[in-house]
């Protein structure tokens, strides 16, 4: 038996601009001029544009993303920092079953 080579079309990045994509996206998307630290599809393909020169649709950076490096979807979460963890607590023990019974 024969090994065949990998069947469809090669890769746009070789290993060493994986890694440098890697660098990249690791120093934060503030760093790469974006207003907050979030990666979106859109920007991590705006970052491999200007590091390699090389346009990937957004499904490429999706299969870059999670299968050649191995990431996984993060979303952040959606929290008020002014939450006030005990007042919620106390409001569910005591304001919670108080309407809930119709009084």
């Amino acid at each position: 038996m024969r090994r065949r080579p990998a069947a469809g079309r090669p890769p746009k990045l070789d290993d060493a601009q994986v890694e440098e994509v890697r660098a990249a996206l690791e120093r934060g998307a503030q760093a790469h001029g974006f207003e907050a630290d979030l990666w979106t599809l859109e920007r991590v393909g705006l970052v491999v544009e200007r590091v390699t020169g090389v346009t990937l649709s957004q499904a490429s950076v999706w299969r870059l993303l999670t299968g050649w490096m191995g990431w996984s979807l993060q979303r952040p979460e959606r929290r008020a920092l002014e939450r006030n963890e005990s007042e919620i607590a106390r409001w569910i023990a005591h304001e919670w079953p108080r309407i809930k019974r119709g009084q």
